[in-house]
């Protein structure tokens, strides 16, 4: 907690420390950092809902991140997990069960469905082609996302896309 403690195995090192003005505000930005620890995120909108909301999905993106490094482990993304659960839950839950409950099953998996058909419609795509397309690619043993591009099934591992 003193000036003469200081070394340079403590203090680290920063290739470029320089002020730039955003806005009406400085800032101090730090750039090429050995073994950086840290960093700071800089949120700017137009007012404080969308900052908000900004500040929301950055939160959601980092805990996320987070997790996925605690819990060691991810899952295919692109809507593959929901297909898949939805596939499992109308061909092997809903035969275990009887009555009423077979309706709530069927409910809950329609309900999973929408998570590509929303990926479909946002893209521009036709839902229910999607849809057909993804169940029947997922009922011939693949692991299926929905590509956002071409409207077709993917692999989301080979794409990199993972939840």
């Amino acid at each position: 907690n003193s000036i003469e403690e200081l070394s340079p195995e403590v203090l680290g090192y920063a290739g470029l420390v320089y002020e730039h003005e955003l806005g009406e505000e400085k800032y101090t930005f730090v750039e090429d950092v050995k073994h950086p620890h840290s960093c700071t995120i800089l949120i700017k909108g137009p007012n404080d809902h969308t900052i908000a909301q900004i500040k929301d999905a950055v939160r959601d993106g980092l805990r996320a991140v987070t997790n996925a490094i605690t819990d060691g482990s991810v899952i295919p993304g692109a809507g593959a997990y929901e297909v898949a659960l939805a596939h499992h839950l109308r061909t092997v839950t809903k035969k275990a069960v009887s009555g009423r409950a077979k309706l709530g099953i069927e409910a809950f998996a329609e309900a999973l469905m929408g998570f590509p058909k929303i990926l479909a419609e946002n893209s521009g795509h036709e839902q229910q082609e999607a849809m057909i397309k993804l169940q029947e690619a997922h009922e011939d043993g693949l692991v299926v996302g929905f590509d956002v591009a071409t409207g077709d099934p993917l692999d989301p591992a080979l794409s990199g896309i993972y939840d």
